[in-house]
């Protein structure tokens, strides 16, 4: 099936990680031109920026829980290009290691919240701005399937993912067709949602080199397998297209294989008597 892709501009966050690097590869297959935010990571932006060869493209660094940085992101955007007409925003920073609430520190609290939920506020603001000048775009954001089950000892990551899920994904797809209306030859501005799972990607290597690991997070999945960073992409690239997805908006889509919820013990942990 044919996306329409070719040649639309596709801002994507938190580009030099595996799940934005899974992104960017599957929007140059269609042909777009590509706009790769990362905060710390350029050298990995640039050497995706080599993989991709001929695929027009630019990195832009910025810290976005800063409001000035996520407002230059999308100024160079437009310097370059002219236009964006997808944002996917996939960037988010939060603690790997597990913390109970009641040990949480109000520092993590804040500086989770502020790296996955503000630096969304901070870059769907400015991306809003300038579909409302242009009239057209579309937005997929990224969230998790902490938002849909909870994640204990990630308290702080699943209430922000969560706000991202609904929140954000149900106000502002009736917000966005208020700044791109639908037209004859037009959609309308569209706003969906996606959440993945346990994905092999970098950060999650050393939780993912154990096989007790693997099996506890697969135990609750219809098909006990990971996901893959192309996997999510597969997804992004649909709903980021007018002409696949053009009916289709405030939509929550979950990556996971069928995922019912997080298995909480260990066959072992369960004393029968007391069932």
């Amino acid at each position: 099936m044919e996306t329409c892709l070719c040649n639309c501009v596709i801002l994507i966050t938190g580009a030099s990680g595996g799940m934005g690097a899974g992104l960017a590869r599957k929007f140059a297959a269609e042909g777009s031109h590509l706009v790769l935010h990362y905060h710390k990571g350029r050298s990995r932006v640039e050497r995706l920026q080599r993989e991709l060869g001929g695929i027009q493209s630019i990195a832009v660094a910025a810290d976005l829980s800063k409001e000035k940085d996520a407002r230059r992101m999308l100024t160079r955007t437009i310097e370059h290009f002219g236009r964006v007409d997808s944002l996917v925003a996939n960037a988010g920073a939060w603690e790997t290691h597990d913390v109970l609430l009641h040990n949480m520190s109000t520092s993590q609290w804040r500086r989770t919240i502020d790296g996955v939920l503000t630096t969304t506020f901070f870059t769907v603001r400015e991306f809003l701005r300038v579909v409302e000048r242009q009239k057209k775009g579309n937005v997929t954001l990224i969230s998790s399937t902490a938002a849909v089950f909870g994640e204990a000892g990630h308290a702080d990551y699943a209430a922000a993912k969560a706000a991202i899920l609904y929140g954000l994904t149900r106000s502002l797809k009736n917000e966005i067709v208020r700044l791109a209306p639908h037209t004859k030859d037009y959609c309308g501005g569209r706003v969906n949602c996606v959440c993945p799972g346990w994905t092999v990607v970098p950060r999650l290597t050393a939780r993912l080199r154990s096989p007790s690991n693997i099996r506890k997070v697969t135990a609750t999945m219809a098909l006990p397998q990971l996901a893959r960073p192309d996997d999510i992409a597969n997804a992004v690239v649909f709903l980021s297209s007018d002409t696949l997805a053009r009916h289709i908006t405030g939509q929550l889509l979950v990556i996971a294989g069928g995922m019912e919820g997080r298995q909480l013990w260990e066959p072992d942990q369960v004393d029968p008597d007391l069932v």
